[in-house]
């Protein structure tokens, strides 16, 4: 596969690039780590009023710009460098692909004209405090007159504390596995559902945990059939973790660049430490890992579009699981990887809390193991495997 980006492309990378320096600096993000909700709401309206991010990969039948993931990995490279606190990933890489994929075409008028305009923050709830794996739902569904009755709790969801609405999965009783899994989009005004906000080592993407106590919600919040829900929901959580590959090659380019700045800056026996050909090693190993990472991640973002949205080839939506389990484990690992080497690196002062090395090793470490770790997926890209050569 041949892959460059266009001329939009070039500029929706520049002008992110941009704006995210001007509003995501070490202070922001320290500032939005404190705050309650996790994130400065001035910016985000910004970020939706004036760029129209939340819009990127919407259709425009239903109010969106009319790109695709492509695009969507481009914000999300950028995101990630400037450690960009905000409900977007929750929004635009959890929730509305599983709006675009699950939801009627009513269901994708009530929602997502207002996630496009900014109006509705979203997340996905899918996972217990055990497991990340799509059929790890904890939550329990019933019917009840015209309408379902949520019980349980679901954890692990991102900046599910301020969210309006979430994606919910359920589980039918007497069912097991993929069998009997059902989505609903939940408003977070209904009764019964209650919020509490998770401490977590990465302070720059806030979780929640999310109860539901006898939530009665009425049909149309179905998405999808009942019962019916596990495609969807893995080809959903494949985008999420392609997009969160993304991410991680930025979070890796930019500790890449902290350190070269801090190389060229740190004097030691009368010269940069930059010139010295240890040093050079390791951080061309760390060159070799971003790029690496950059192209399994946006390899797996021209899957994602062909297959997801451009309707494209069946033999293209097959190479989905492959393309996003390669891109989440050699994202992971190289964003680690850059983090801890910038640490070691700054020397005395790279732990400590005014340098950013820190911010960047944690994310790192929270992220490897959201949405499946290296070895997870490694073992899905070798059951893949094996199933094609049998």
């Amino acid at each position: 596969m041949e892959f460059v980006f266009t001329d939009e492309q070039e500029m929706i990378r520049d002008s992110a690039e941009a704006f995210l320096a001007d509003v995501s600096p070490s202070a922001a993000v320290r500032a939005a780590m404190a705050s309650d909700t996790g994130y400065d709401d001035a910016t985000w309206q910004r970020l939706c009023g004036e760029l129209c991010w939340p819009a990127i990969h919407i259709p425009e039948a239903y109010g969106g710009l009319g790109l695709g993931f492509v695009e969507l990995a481009i914000l999300m490279e950028q995101m990630g460098r400037r450690l960009f606190c905000s409900p977007f990933f929750a929004t635009a890489c959890l929730a509305t692909p599983a709006l675009i994929l699950a939801a009627s075409d009513a269901q994708k008028q009530r929602w997502l004209p207002a996630i496009a305009a900014g109006e509705c923050r979203a997340s996905l709830a899918w996972a217990d405090e055990h497991s990340q794996a799509p059929d790890a739902s904890a939550v329990r569904v019933r019917r009840e007159g015209e309408g379902f009755v949520l019980d349980g709790g679901a954890s692990l969801v991102v900046d599910g504390h301020s969210a309006d609405l979430l994606i919910v999965t359920a589980r039918s009783p007497g069912t097991q596995g993929e069998e009997g899994l059902s989505l609903f989009a939940v408003p977070t005004s209904v009764a019964g559902l209650k919020r509490r906000l998770l401490p977590t080592l990465d302070q720059t993407r806030k979780l929640a945990e999310i109860e539901f106590n006898h939530c009665y919600v009425e049909a149309d919040a179905l998405l999808g059939t009942f019962g019916g829900a596990a495609p969807a929901l893995q080809q959903v959580l494949r985008m999420a973790a392609s997009a969160l590959a993304a991410e991680q090659v930025g979070g890796a380019q930019q500790a890449l660049d902290l350190t070269l700045t801090y190389l060229a800056e740190r004097q030691q026996f009368g010269r940069a430490i930059a010139s010295f050909q240890a040093i050079k090693h390791r951080v061309a190993d760390m060159m070799v890992q971003v790029e690496c990472a950059r192209s399994a991640a946006y390899y797996a973002a021209c899957v994602a579009e062909e297959a997801l949205y451009l309707g494209g080839d069946p033999q293209v939506a097959q190479e989905l699981p492959l393309a996003s389990a390669l891109a989440k484990a050699q994202a992971s690992e190289a964003f680690f990887h850059c983090a801890a080497e910038s640490i070691q690196l700054h020397g005395g002062v790279g732990f400590t809390w005014e340098y950013d090395p820190h911010l960047y090793f944690k994310r790192a470490r929270a992220g490897e193991a959201f949405l499946g770790t290296p070895a997870w997926h490694r073992e899905r890209i070798a059951v893949h495997l094996l199933g094609e050569l049998a």
